[in-house]
């Protein structure tokens, strides 16, 4: 991280906690590899269908991407692509059971899955023992709302201390406009975040790509 203290940046189910970033889209860090963050927006009627995994206890009572507080007994999931709030209908391909669940965070990080279900969600398709099953994930559109383009931003570093924030975000200054501090509160401490506004995720990983071969840390997020 080229000569800044107290910032620290790693893959983990897009989730931020204390002394580290979590990421919500994160494309192969220097993005060299040629991934593509998997993001379009999704017209009514919307169908998919792969392998469904879930996680419950390790996660239960922690931040998801949209910093609600996952509760694994309610009916929720994770997708990497589909807007925050969306309602799909699931079917576990397998046994024919449905469920409804609400997509409230981002995931899974693990290649070939679709999809990340609550335990609740997956107690409900009778999936449990296997681990994961082959589904059918179809959106509900009524219930569902507008599909507007989300937001994205670069972060290069995460601080305790403001003064290296500062100094951080006037050195990128002098090359890249839209450098601003994002301020992240938890119950012991503050985090001081500098990022770089982008306007779509194209022009997100193009900053993580330019970044990265100046020597940054750059992280790809959803949002501001």
């Amino acid at each position: 991280m080229k000569g800044f203290a107290n910032s620290a940046g790693f893959i983990q189910r897009g989730r931020e906690w204390p002394c580290s970033i979590f990421i919500l889209i994160f494309c192969g860090f220097i993005l060299s590899s040629g991934c593509r963050v998997p993001f379009k927006y999704y017209p009514d009627g919307f169908v998919q269908t792969g392998i469904a995994s879930w996680y419950g206890p390790e996660f239960h009572g922690q931040p998801t991407s949209s910093r609600e507080i996952y509760n694994m007994h309610d009916l929720t999931a994770a997708h990497n692509s589909l807007p925050i709030g969306t309602y799909v209908m699931v079917t576990n391909l397998e046994n024919g059971k449905s469920i409804t669940v609400r997509i409230n965070d981002r995931g899974p990080f693990v290649k070939g899955r679709v999809i990340d279900l609550s335990y609740a969600a997956a107690r409900a398709l009778d999936m449990i023992g296997a681990g994961t099953a082959k589904v059918r994930i179809e959106v509900l559109p009524g219930l569902s709302p507008p599909l507007l383009p989300p937001t994205f931003s670069v972060q290069i570093g995460s601080f305790l201390v403001k003064e290296n924030a500062d100094k951080l975000r006037r050195e990128l200054e002098r090359n890249f406009e839209g450098v601003y501090i994002s301020l992240y509160k938890t119950g012991q401490s503050t985090y001081y975040r500098v990022r770089l506004k982008a306007r779509n995720i194209e022009s997100a990983r193009d900053l993580a790509l330019k970044l990265s071969s100046m020597g940054y840390m750059a992280i790809v997020f959803e949002g501001e």
